[in-house]
């Protein structure tokens, strides 16, 4: 275990600020604080954080881009373009970047959806961004630990992926999945969302 070295780290957004990094590691920090309780006593809480992720709904004419990938860790899933941003504080161009890496493709034409900020015990931040009418201008530039197919599927083929246990986002995009399926005026409007109103 890595004890942390910068005591004075300050606490991202959902963990108090008095508590203290105990530990970073190559994801995740454990930080600690005093929490009084009901009776006046004290007891140590934990949260664990982690950079945030940026996920990217891109579309190619009337398909979506998905990848197949396989890790070191993980036998083969199913995922959109995603990763780590841990290169700035910039969420889109955070966005751009994996984008860009992973698949090769690129767009002039961005639009965040929505973040999620869960409020558990794990502090991890999801940034949705789509990203309309791409192009792919380049080779993808995938890190070592990283193999990945692009695949190219349309909305209907998304939207069933909600089943797929090797579909690997998170659980809010799933339940989104779910009820875009339950309302069809609903699928409509996020069909427009992301193809541009075509």
């Amino acid at each position: 275990m890595n004890a942390d070295k910068d005591k004075n780290a300050k606490p991202p957004a959902g963990i108090p600020s008095q508590a203290r990094r105990v530990f970073s590691g190559v994801i995740y920090d454990v930080w600690q604080w005093e929490q009084e309780m009901y009776d006046g006593t004290t007891a140590t809480f934990e949260k664990i954080s982690r950079p945030d992720t940026v996920e990217i709904i891109g579309t190619v004419g009337d398909k979506i881009i998905l990848e197949e990938q396989t890790q070191p860790d993980r036998d083969l899933c199913l995922s959109l373009p995603s990763g780590r941003a841990d290169q700035s504080e910039d969420m889109l161009a955070e966005a751009k970047r994996e984008f860009l890496e992973e698949t090769g493709y690129e767009s002039d034409d961005w639009l965040h959806w929505k973040s999620i900020y869960p409020t558990g015990k794990v502090i991890h931040p999801w940034h949705f961004y789509i990203a309309r009418d791409c192009r792919l201008t380049s080779v993808p530039s995938l890190d070592s630990g990283e193999k990945i197919t692009v695949k190219l599927i349309t909305m209907d083929e998304l939207l069933t992926l909600a089943d797929e246990p090797r579909f690997w986002v998170g659980a809010q995009f799933i339940s989104d999945l779910l009820r875009l399926r339950a309302d069809e005026r609903k699928k409509e409007e996020f069909r427009r969302l992301i193809f541009g109103g075509k």
